[in-house]
């Protein structure tokens, strides 16, 4: 079920690319991590960076290796991903869905909330202005 609300940033989602985009753009669906804070005049719309759970190759300064507090689900089920801050997107909240975990012992249906913290973050933000061409912004993070 797709996402209602704007949720904070550093938070991992997983975004659905196969409708509409074609390669070399995304085109499964796959982690991302959500970087925009809610915008007013821009409801339903959040910018994420794509994950991958194969490391690069070559690795780039717009590529950034992240290790998790806890693993993601399978099929994610890796203790660390790859940024790919090449790859940035604004998407629809359709698209986004929280990380489906198991159930409780009460039946009801349990997701994945684990926040990247401010280090992360600006870490992500920094491969995200190299993949941008913007690498000489990262002394101001």
């Amino acid at each position: 079920m797709a996402i209602q609300y704007h949720p904070p940033k550093g938070t991992i989602l997983i975004c659905d690319f196969d409708h509409t985009f074609k390669q070399p753009e995304m085109v499964k669906r796959r982690p991302v991590i959500v970087m925009s804070p809610p915008i007013k005049g821009r409801s339903g719309l959040c910018t994420v960076v794509c994950c991958s759970t194969t490391e690069p190759n070559p690795v780039m300064p717009y590529h950034l290796e992240i290790k998790l507090k806890s693993a993601l689900p399978t099929p994610w089920s890796c203790p660390s991903f790859w940024i790919k801050g090449d790859m940035i997107y604004s998407v629809g909240f359709h698209r986004l869905n929280l990380i489906r975990l198991t159930k409780n012992h009460l039946g009801e249906r349990q997701y994945y909330k684990s926040p990247l913290n401010t280090e992360q973050l600006n870490a992500i933000y920094g491969c995200v202005l190299h993949g941008l061409g913007l690498s000489s912004l990262t002394k101001h993070l």
